[in-house]
């Protein structure tokens, strides 16, 4: 009888210290398994500890096999969505210089829960993943800001007043019904221009290079822009040298306006 009245109080008391043991071991421990489904023995860094909670990484994967979401669970952007595509454009964004040190990561696309990194073909995920995680913890637990205080997010669908009847319902429609979609997926439909019945999109983030972009472009967007606005008569996608191109066509328009002088009364 002693004996056993013995082992319950040991029993007793290893319970009592794990009841105690810090929640935050507990769940450190929890968390880098599950990070790790089906990859036994990978010590791959997956959280980190920020102000008040802890940092886990999850991945998503999108229609585009070379790019990746990765959602950390705080707010990345506000509001908008920003895409970087070079290291020497991401001056405003300090999370996107971070990730631009990375060998492989080919463009940075920001929003709101998420960020979408695309890659070239010849990396493979299983090298490049480790090292976003790392990099994306590490910033994070920094403290930095995503992008610099005194930097505007562009929002290509916001209503100006010198917008038509016809614009405003374009941007709202894709505001509303279109871009939320297509931002589950990793990416977004950025509003260019209206002219001649014909609207102007521009892809970002995983939607670039998707081999399913067009199709998403042509038989989803553009049949729901037909149908919704009889005025709309086909949709085409602006890529950057397109762009560049219309934005030089527009300024020697404007060039050759000023040239010519006031419109007589």
């Amino acid at each position: 009888m002693a004996t056993a009245t013995r082992l319950l109080a040991l029993r007793a008391s290893r319970l009592a210290r794990q009841i105690r043991r810090p929640m935050s071991q507990t769940l450190r421990s929890s968390s880098i398994l599950a990070a790790t489904p089906n990859r036994p023995g990978l010590r791959m860094p997956c959280l980190t500890a920020v102000p008040h909670r802890t940092l886990f990484i999850q991945t998503k994967d999108t229609p585009n096999p070379n790019s990746l979401m990765f959602y950390p669970g705080v707010e990345v952007l506000p509001s908008g969505t920003l895409e970087i595509t070079t290291a020497s454009d991401s001056h405003a964004s300090p999370l996107a210089r971070a990730l631009f040190r990375i060998d492989g990561v080919k463009s940075v696309f920001l929003a709101n829960e998420f960020v979408t990194v695309s890659k070239p073909d010849d990396v493979d995920w299983n090298v490049l993943k480790p090292h976003i995680y790392a990099s994306m913890m590490d910033f994070f637990a920094s403290g930095q800001p995503v992008v610099l205080a005194d930097y505007e997010v562009p929002n290509d669908t916001a209503v100006h007043e010198d917008d038509d009847e016809i614009v405003a319902m374009i941007k709202e429609l894709l505001d509303t019904r279109i871009r939320p979609s297509v931002q589950e997926d990793g990416g977004d439909i950025l509003y260019q221009s209206f002219e001649e019945g014909i609207v102007y999109l521009k892809l970002s983030g995983a939607c670039t290079g998707c081999p399913s972009s067009i199709f998403t472009l042509k038989n989803g967007v553009e049949n729901m822009l037909m149908h919704y606005i009889p005025e709309v008569e086909g949709v085409e996608q602006v890529i950057d040298e397109e762009l560049e191109q219309v934005n030089q066509d527009a300024f020697k328009a404007f060039e050759s306006k000023l040239d010519r002088g006031p419109v007589p009364p």
